[in-house]
């Protein structure tokens, strides 16, 4: 099993799109919290801070799991290495524990960016490549063109959207899925089904989502400005749903509800 399902590193603190003292003071509370997976990319703007207040945290650099990722607009190649190497000096580190590229290019060729990945890896500028925003074909497709093993496709998974096919495309490759809007951008949270296994389990709404991703084998990014919130997030691992409770929030997936999609993000593939 990759690095991305083992022990903390399952669950990540997300730094979008926190900045300045909102994300210093977020962060600083997820690390106290417990988190070691912390989850940035070139696109939040946010990577110097990043690197600065986990440098100021005092835990051994070698305790964190370090993810960033390449924006579409360094896909150039002549822009590619030099922005891979900013981010290492932003984040203060000498390898990047897990590079991914941000999203497919608008073309659909993922070719290019995947041998530029590769290259970034075999240059030692990242322990770990990846990818984010994927479809299950380009998943496919990446196997037969990298020359390394993809830790993780970092895709939208939450109970409200359907994505079966992508869950089976990486049993099938082999490529882990990461979580991104784990809540629906709280819109999870006006489902009964949710608010009564809470209540039951005498757990969070929150909790009992990221349980239900962890235990489908996703790992989860969560962000959250609420102390409370952020240690409820991490503090997910000590219970297990059953399998009538995880089927009955599965069946929440009919809704379909998709949050980043052509109209905020233009650039976005043609979903699953």
């Amino acid at each position: 099993m990759t690095i991305y399902f083992q022990n903390n590193y399952q669950r990540a603190f997300g730094t979008w799109p926190l900045k300045e003292k909102v994300l210093t003071d977020a962060l600083n509370c997820a690390i106290q919290t417990g988190y070691r997976a912390i989850d940035t990319a070139q696109m939040y703007q946010n990577e110097a801070e990043t690197g600065q207040c986990i440098a100021d945290s005092g835990i051994p650099a070698d305790d964190f799991l370090i993810t960033t990722k390449v924006m579409p607009a360094n896909f150039d190649e002549k822009l590619f290495m030099p922005s891979v190497e900013q981010s290492l000096k932003d984040l203060q580190v000498d390898i990047i524990d897990v590079l991914l590229l941000h999203w497919p290019p608008a073309d659909g060729n993922i070719k290019p960016t995947l041998q530029l990945l590769n290259k970034a890896r075999d240059e030692g500028l990242a322990k770990n490549i990846g990818v984010s925003n994927y479809t299950s074909i380009m998943m496919q497709d990446a196997l037969t063109i990298t020359n390394h093993q993809l830790v993780t496709n970092q895709v939208e998974f939450h109970p409200l959207l359907n994505q079966d096919t992508l869950l089976a495309t990486a049993e099938q490759t082999g490529i882990p899925l990461a979580a991104y809007c784990t809540v629906a951008r709280g819109e999870v949270f006006k489902h009964k089904v949710i608010n009564d296994i809470a209540k039951a389990r005498q757990k969070s709404p929150g909790q009992i989502v990221l349980r239900w991703i962890m235990q489908q084998g996703v790992s989860v990014n969560t962000m959250s400005t609420n102390p409370a919130n952020i240690h409820a997030n991490y503090n997910c691992a000590d219970f297990e749903l059953s399998t009538g409770e995880m089927e009955a929030i599965r069946e929440l997936r009919t809704h379909n509800h998709r949050i980043v999609n052509k109209s905020i993000v233009p650039w976005a593939p043609d979903w699953d």
